[in-house]
């Protein structure tokens, strides 16, 4: 998955696709553990999503804050 692609889905949608991905990684590590997992590059790859995903709500929740902060100076 792409950041632009990250970028295009609302604040809830990125809640979701964070939530979908932290399970999916739970499932591989399980799968790993149990020695059944076949493509290990997987592992990485979702982490690097989940980072992704992670970025664009911190940069989302800083811009708020900071829109919030610049709001109340005007006022």
């Amino acid at each position: 998955m792409f950041a632009t692609e990250i970028r295009q889905l609302n604040d809830a949608e990125l809640v979701t696709k964070f939530l979908d991905l932290k399970e999916e990684l739970f499932n591989l590590r399980f799968q790993n553990a149990t020695g059944s997992l076949e493509k290990h590059n997987l592992i990485p790859q979702l982490k690097k999503d989940i980072a992704r995903v992670e970025t664009v709500l911190t940069e989302r929740n800083i811009t708020a804050t900071n829109n919030g902060a610049s709001t109340e100076e005007e006022n």
